[in-house]
């Protein structure tokens, strides 16, 4: 197997000096340099490719400073991250740069440690939007390409050897049982059966074999005539007829009683009935689809399922995995609810975390695909961020350790000064490195924040003894 391409960083600067020095630092970090030394020529080498994954620019160079590098660049590569650096770090020049879409700034003299560290974040922000993009690109390819199927997301063997079986039974006049877990998605796939059949301009009539009372089964599956019993003022169609051209869904069908079971084994066998206090036969085209979540046939040798009613049911058997067996299809059903909740609750949310997708994919879903659209839904209600992170998920979904603490202790007679660095810079952890999201939660101006970090870079170059060139 090949290794992944190192990733590829431009660098652009006048001076020769710091083209050189920062050459070297990047190199020997594992990185692919380009360097250019001006604005127009990063332009060109923009152009000609291999495409970068970020350009690292100085703010003044003649003839194009690095502002409007950053907007021409922007609109050759959108999703280019990039980095400006000055010797002139005024927070004016800083607020404007992150206007303008830049990931961060740093001053000159620049630290080894703290350049390595903001190129690595800016990066792993990079590839965490092109995660995003590509997985909004398979939802939508794969519901542009599956019509009908569109609700049903996956990219697993195991979902694809299903809806290879849906496209082709689906046509057909067979009956179905649909068998799996709770929170599967089996309504789900009785409506793309349904959709893809001749029969998808008649209705789709769903019936919970649960919530129904055995008293009441009968009566509404079949209906009843007027005066049938107290209370039955008018003629009532039963579920059967309301399907008639279209196609019935019997959801939690282990859930009838042996009496019920035989009447809609009736129905199955002759293809007729009369309504509750009727004496004229109906008949209805209907196509049957059933569903359960337990073993039907451990049932039938328990004798509480009838087996010549199960084989009826069973002429085409359908299993839909749990997630479990699927973790290939989590984030792409993650991200798919993402986008879907985003809009609904109108949040600006531009993807998830690397470490909460491994989260998500890590859980084993008990509650399978109904659990991760709860799962996602609450994250993006509660989210603060602009991506959702660890700190989003149900705690017992995050591994022990990860995602920035949540709450701070600081001993009796700590200075002030140290409480404010610790909590902005721990409140930067929570998101993501966002300063205007952290200023507005710490209730605070962002110059303060860029204030404080511009200090603790210029203390870390004078403990590590930085020396005054670009950077050592």
């Amino acid at each position: 197997m090949n290794a992944a391409p190192a990733p590829r960083i431009l660098v652009a600067d006048d001076e020769e000096s710091n083209l050189t020095v920062l050459q070297r630092i990047l190199g020997k970090a594992g990185f692919d340099v380009a360097i250019a030394r001006s604005g127009p020529e990063a332009l060109d080498v923009l152009r000609a490719g291999p495409p970068a994954d970020l350009l690292l620019t100085d703010l003044r160079m003649p003839g194009m400073d690095g502002l409007e590098l950053l907007k021409a660049a922007r609109t050759i590569a959108p999703e280019l991250e990039v980095v400006v650096m000055t010797a002139f770090g005024t927070v004016e020049v800083a607020v404007e740069a992150m206007h303008q879409g830049a990931y961060d700034f740093l001053t000159k003299p620049l630290d080894k440690r703290g350049l390595l560290k903001t190129v690595r974040k800016a990066l792993e922000k990079g590839q965490l939007l092109a995660e995003n993009r590509r997985l909004r690109e398979q939802v939508a390819s794969q519901a542009e390409a599956t019509g009908p199927l569109s609700s049903m997301v996956g990219i697993s063997a195991a979902f694809r050897e299903v809806m290879e079986q849906v496209s082709q039974v689906a046509p057909s006049e067979a009956t179905v049982l649909i068998n799996g877990e709770s929170g599967t998605g089996k309504e789900l796939l009785a409506r793309a059966i349904h959709d893809l059949s001749d029969r998808k301009r008649g209705p789709l009539v769903r019936v919970n074999c649960a919530a129904i009372p055995e008293t009441l089964f009968e009566s509404e599956l079949f209906g009843y005539e007027k005066g049938a019993f107290t209370g039955a003022a008018n003629r009532k169609p039963g579920r059967f007829e309301l399907a008639d051209g279209g196609t019935l869904f019997l959801d939690e069908v282990a859930e009838m009683s042996m009496a019920a079971q035989v009447k809609l084994l009736r129905v199955l066998q002759e293809g007729e009935f009369e309504r509750v206090g009727g004496t004229k036969t109906v008949k209805v085209d209907v196509r049957l689809l059933a569903a359960t979540n337990r073993d039907l046939e451990r049932m039938v040798a328990q004798r509480t399922f009838r087996e010549d009613l199960y084989y009826r049911l069973a002429v085409i058997p359908l299993r839909l995995p749990p997630l479990r067996e699927r973790p290939e299809d989590v984030a792409l059903l993650a991200s798919h609810f993402l986008e879907r909740f985003a809009t609904k609750n109108r949040k600006a949310l531009r993807g998830i975390t690397d470490e909460a997708l491994n989260a998500l994919t890590a859980w084993s879903w008990p509650g399978n695909i109904r659990e991760l659209e709860n799962t996602m839904e609450r994250a993006v209600v509660l989210s603060r961020s602009e991506s959702l992170g660890v700190d989003d998920l149900p705690r017992q979904m995050v591994p022990e350790g990860a995602g920035a603490a949540r709450n701070l202790v600081f001993p009796i007679g700590t200075k002030l000064r140290d409480i404010e660095r610790t909590a902005i810079l721990e409140t930067l952890k929570h998101t993501d490195g966002d300063k205007k999201l952290a200023a507005r939660l710490l209730g605070i101006a962002a110059r303060t924040i860029y204030r404080r970090l511009e200090e603790e870079r210029a203390a870390d170059e004078s403990s590590d003894g930085t020396t005054h060139g670009a950077a050592e």
